[in-house]
């Protein structure tokens, strides 16, 4: 690591506490596990972020602007605004299938940590609102071009959208809860969004 600049070793460090943390948990992991994964000292570490809960928050941040990317790509490849909802759900998928992503994965974490840190529980709250901004904008973009009945209420199909995506990280934590079924409501939803079974 010692010929990394400053900003590659800080991204380094934030890459490898987003895996530790989504592999243990907040509480259980340590600063101490993230520099020796990562192949620094803790000084080193503590040269970057001053506490635990500054690189939780900078995990936050780096997995969100992450899945905003992968969402903005898989975008920019559909054509057909009809398919923006479903192509950003099947990217986050893909991506959280191959542990590329981990967004939900940290946001379950941080459930669990708000009813003590506030400035974690402030964080989250953010995110959260910021991840359904966009997608109510992609919603609202879909319907300006006809993808999406121009009667549904972005916001709330937003809200949808994001429980749907907490629910399949459940489900794939709790090892095929929902099973199948998870592909119909999703079919659901998009008949429901578009008006088209197709």
């Amino acid at each position: 690591m010692s010929r990394l600049t400053g900003p590659e070793r800080k991204r380094a460090v934030v890459e490898t506490a987003c895996r530790v943390f989504a592999k243990g948990s907040y509480r259980g992991s340590t600063t101490a596990q993230i520099a020796r994964e990562t192949g620094v000292t803790e000084p080193v570490l503590y040269r970057h972020f001053s506490s635990k809960r500054e690189l939780y928050l900078a995990c936050l941040d780096s997995v969100w602007e992450q899945v905003r990317v992968l969402w903005e790509q898989a975008i920019a490849r559909e054509q057909d605004p009809a398919n923006w909802l479903k192509s950003i759900g099947k990217a986050y998928l893909e991506a959280r299938a191959a542990a590329r992503i981990v967004l939900v994965d940290l946001w379950i974490q941080a459930l669990t940590e708000a009813a003590d840190d506030p400035e974690i529980r402030r964080a989250l709250r953010g995110q959260v609102r910021e991840v359904h901004e966009f997608v109510a904008d992609v919603i609202r973009r879909a319907q300006a071009a006809g993808g999406i009945v121009a009667e549904r209420d972005p916001d709330a199909e937003a809200w949808i959208f994001i429980s749907l995506g907490l629910l399949s990280t459940i489900d794939h934590r709790l090892g095929n809860l929902v099973g199948g079924e998870f592909e119909d409501i999703v079919a659901s939803r998009r008949e429901w969004m578009t008006g088209s079974s197709q």
